[in-house]
C-alpha cells in the first residue's frame, strides 16, 4: 500500500476565521454495508487494547509493584495521569485534522502516526520492571492513541449522511463491542497463565491489522484547502482547539455533561471490577472471572446496540439516550446486593443491556449536534466528558482503600452507591437539557 506521509510534513489549511479547518465535503449519499465497517473498523482495535489493559492487564500486573492495601489508590492514580492527557490531547489532534490537507484526506494520515505510537507505548509496558516504568509507558501509550481519537471521530460526520448516522453509530458500536468482549477474554486467557506479555503482544498485532483495514478500506476523498506549514497551523489550533462557544451550542454542552455522570459511574465499575471479585467474591480467577462479567455485560450491549442506533434515527434520540442511562443506573445499584459470580452476571446483563443503547444513541444525538465543517474537533472536545469520566471515576481508588481498611468491601459498596447516583444525574440532565434533533444536522442555536 502507498504510505502516508507523517503528520510532520503534511501541509494544512487555516480559513478567515482563523479556526483550522479544511474545505468541508459533503459526504456520499450512498454507502456499501463494507464501508460502514472500514470507517469503524479502528475502534474494534481501540476497544480490545483498552479493555483488555485497563480491567485485566494492568489491575494484575500492579500486583507484582505495590502493595495490597495501595493497589486501588496506585491504580487509580496510574490511570488518572494518562486519561487527563489523553483528555487535553484529543481536541487537539481533532482539530488539527480538521485543518490536515494531503492526498490521503485529513483523518487517515494522523490515525497512522497514533497508531505508530501506540504500538511502541505497548512494547514499552510489556518491557516495565518497575512502577514508575509502567506510569510512564502507560501514559506515553495514552498520548500516542490520543492523536489518532480525534481524527478517527470525525470519519463518521465526514463521509456518512447526517440521516444514516444512527445506523453509523450502530456499526460502530458493534465494532466496540466485539473488541470490548474479545480484549477481556483474550487478556484474561493469557493473564491467568501468567503471560501478560503475550497478551499486550495479541493487542499490538489486532491494533495493526485494523489500522492496515481503516488506511486500506476508508474512502477518504483527498482534502483541499490554502496550504500552511505544520508549526504554524500548530499555534492557531492550540489556541482554538479547546474553545467552545456554549452560548451558541448549549444543548451540546449539557449533553457532554450528562455523558460525563453516566460514564463516571460506569468507568469507576469498571476500574476496580476486578479487584471486587477478588476481595468480596473470592474468585481464585479473578482475571478470568472479571472477563466473564466483561463479556456478560458485552453480550447485553449487543442485544440492543444496532437496534438502538438504527431505531433512533426513525424514532429519536432523546429518550433512548435517558432510558438507557436508567438502566445502566440500576445494573451499577444491583451490585449491591450480590453475594455470587451469577448475581454478578445479572447485574453486568442489565448494565450491558443500558450500555448498549447509551453508546448507539449517544454518539448519534452527538454527531446530530456537532457543526459538519468543525466535526473533528467538537467530536474531539467529546472527550473531555468521555476520558474526564474515565479520569475521575480513578480518582475512586483511594476512597475504596479507605473504607476497606475500615471494614472488607466496605470500599467497593461505597463506590457502587456513589457510581449508581451519579449515573441518574446524567439521566436528568438529558431530561432537562438536551432537545430533540432527529430531524437536525446540527444543533439549534436555543
Amino acid at each position: 500500500m502507498t504510505r502516508p506521509r507523517s503528520a510532520a510534513s503534511c501541509m494544512c489549511t487555516l480559513p478567515q476565521n482563523d479556526l483550522a479547518m479544511t474545505e468541508h465535503q459533503p459526504p456520499a449519499a450512498v454507502l456499501r454495508p463494507k464501508d460502514y465497517f472500514f470507517i469503524n473498523c479502528y475502534w474494534f482495535g481501540l476497544t480490545f487494547l483498552w479493555n483488555g489493559l485497563h480491567t485485566i492487564i494492568l489491575p494484575a500486573v500492579l500486583l507484582e509493584f505495590v502493595p495490597e492495601h495501595h493497589k486501588a489508590t496506585a491504580l487509580g492514580m496510574m490511570t488518572f495521569a494518562g486519561l487527563i492527557l489523553a483528555m487535553l490531547i484529543q481536541p487537539l489532534s481533532g482539530a488539527l485534522s480538521d485543518a490536515t490537507t494531503t492526498p490521503w484526506g485529513r483523518r487517515r494520515p494522523w490515525i497512522a502516526v497514533g497508531a505508530a505510537g501506540a504500538l511502541l507505548s505497548l512494547l514499552a509496558i510489556s518491557l516495565s520492571e518497575s512502577f514508575l516504568f509502567l506510569t510512564i509507558s502507560y501514559v506515553l501509550l495514552q498520548c500516542t492513541s490520543n492523536l489518532a481519537h480525534g481524527p478517527l471521530q470525525g470519519l463518521i460526520p465526514d463521509l456518512v449522511p447526517p440521516a444514516r448516522h444512527g445506523t453509523a453509530s450502530g456499526a460502530k458500536n458493534i465494532l466496540d463491542l466485539a473488541g470490548f468482549i474479545a480484549g477481556a477474554m483474550t487478556a484474561g486467557y493469557f493473564v491467568d497463565r501468567g503471560q501478560s506479555r503475550l497478551a499486550l503482544a495479541v493487542i499490538a498485532g489486532v491494533l495493526l491489522t485494523m489500522l492496515i483495514c481503516t488506511l486500506l478500506g476508508v474512502r477518504e476523498p483527498p482534502a483541499r484547502g490554502e496550504h500552511l506549514p505544520l508549526q504554524q497551523l500548530l499555534r492557531r489550533a492550540l489556541r482554538r482547539a479547546y474553545y467552545f462557544d456554549v452560548r451558541r451550542y448549549p444543548a451540546y454542552a449539557y449533553l457532554l455533561a450528562a455523558r460525563f455522570c453516566i460514564l463516571v459511574g460506569i468507568y469507576g465499575v469498571q476500574s476496580f471490577g476486578q479487584y471486587f471479585i477478588r476481595d468480596v467474591l473470592r474468585s481464585p480467577n479473578p482475571a478470568g472471572a472479571t472477563a466473564g462479567l466483561m463479556t456478560t455485560i458485552g453480550i447485553g450491549v449487543a442485544l440492543l446496540v444496532f437496534p438502538s442506533g438504527y431505531l433512533s434515527d426513525r424514532l429519536g434520540r432523546r429518550w433512548w439516550n435517558i432510558i438507557a442511562a436508567v438502566l445502566c443506573g440500576l445494573g451499577v445499584l444491583l451490585l449491591l446486593r450480590v453475594q455470587t459470580m451469577g448475581d454478578v452476571y445479572l447485574a453486568g446483563a442489565v448494565l450491558g443491556a443500558g450500555l448498549g443503547s447509551f453508546l448507539s444513541v449517544n454518539w448519534a444525538l452527538a454527531t446530530d449536534l456537532v457543526p459538519p465543517e468543525e466535526a473533528g474537533k467538537y467530536l474531539g472536545l467529546s472527550n473531555f466528558a468521555t476520558a474526564g469520566a474515565g479520569a475521575t471515576a480513578r480518582l475512586a481508588g483511594p476512597l475504596v482503600d479507605v473504607f476497606n481498611l475500615r471494614a472488607a468491601g466496605a470500599g467497593y459498596h461505597a463506590l457502587f452507591m456513589l457510581a449508581g447516583a451519579v449515573i441518574l444525574f446524567g439521566a436528568f440532565l438529558i431530561w432537562w437539557k438536551v432537545p430533540e434533533t432527529r430531524s437536525a444536522g446540527r444543533l439549534p442555536a436555543h
